[in-house]
């Protein structure tokens, strides 16, 4: 495992982004994690963010792309501090964009935040985490409305890695197979489970016996086979 990505594991226990424990999921799965990436707030945690998500994308989408679109809400400061972090490491000018949840109709119109899109435009979408796939279905539309534009993959920070609701696949499988582009995260929870258990992060085991037995248990029931 790189070492970047062990350090964004480390990270995200930091501040406070991922737990362990027991927690009740939106689809009603009762889970041993949970993951809030609007638990970072500060400059320097969104300057570390921004970093990790660039060496992610570099890794596997490369420099040959225009526009890093982040659906709002919470893609809004995630294209921002990535591209700041992908121009002081890369050297490359990456334009941020985002949609509006309502179309301004005076001074500057339209539905997008940030920079508009123009024919030839390639784009990567960024997001926290997709659990079902559901948020890509509002993105996708909005960007192919602005012109001849490629969409080159999505970029996450965590694949949970489990199946979902409709299908034995995962999220990131299904946006693969249905749209076409990559999809891929900075760490899955296997590169979490191997990097934390029965180690120290912030002076504590964070995934012990009991934690790890939860795990296991859980991606039997609802992992990706």
């Amino acid at each position: 495992m790189e070492d970047y990505k062990k350090e964004f594991i480390e990270f995200m226990v930091e501040s406070d982004v991922l737990k362990f424990g027991e927690f009740t999921l939106k689809s009603g799965r009762k889970s041993p994690f949970f993951m809030n990436a609007g638990a970072y707030v500060t400059g320097s945690q969104l300057m570390r963010l921004g970093e990790y998500y660039a060496k992610a994308i570099h890794e596997h989408y490369g420099e040959d792309f225009d526009v890093l679109f982040g659906p709002a809400y919470k893609g809004i400061p995630l294209s921002v501090a990535t591209v700041i972090a992908f121009s002081k490491l890369y050297g490359k000018e990456i334009r941020y964009s985002s949609n509006r949840k309502e179309i301004k109709d005076h001074g500057d119109t339209g539905i997008l935040l940030g920079s508009k899109m123009k024919d030839g435009d390639k784009v990567v979408i960024i997001e926290d985490v997709t659990t079902s796939g559901k948020s890509i279905e509002e993105t996708f539309p909005i960007i192919k409305e602005q012109g001849d534009v490629e969409i080159v993959g999505l970029m996450v920070s965590l694949n949970r890695m489990e199946k979902g609701l409709s299908s034995n696949a995962s999220a990131l499988d299904e946006i693969r197979e249905k749209y076409g582009f990559g999809a891929n995260a900075i760490v899955t929870m296997e590169d979490v489970v191997e990097h934390l258990y029965g180690k120290e992060c912030q002076g504590k085991v964070i995934i012990d016996d009991k934690i790890k037995q939860a795990i296991d248990a859980y991606y039997e029931e609802y992992g990706v086979k």
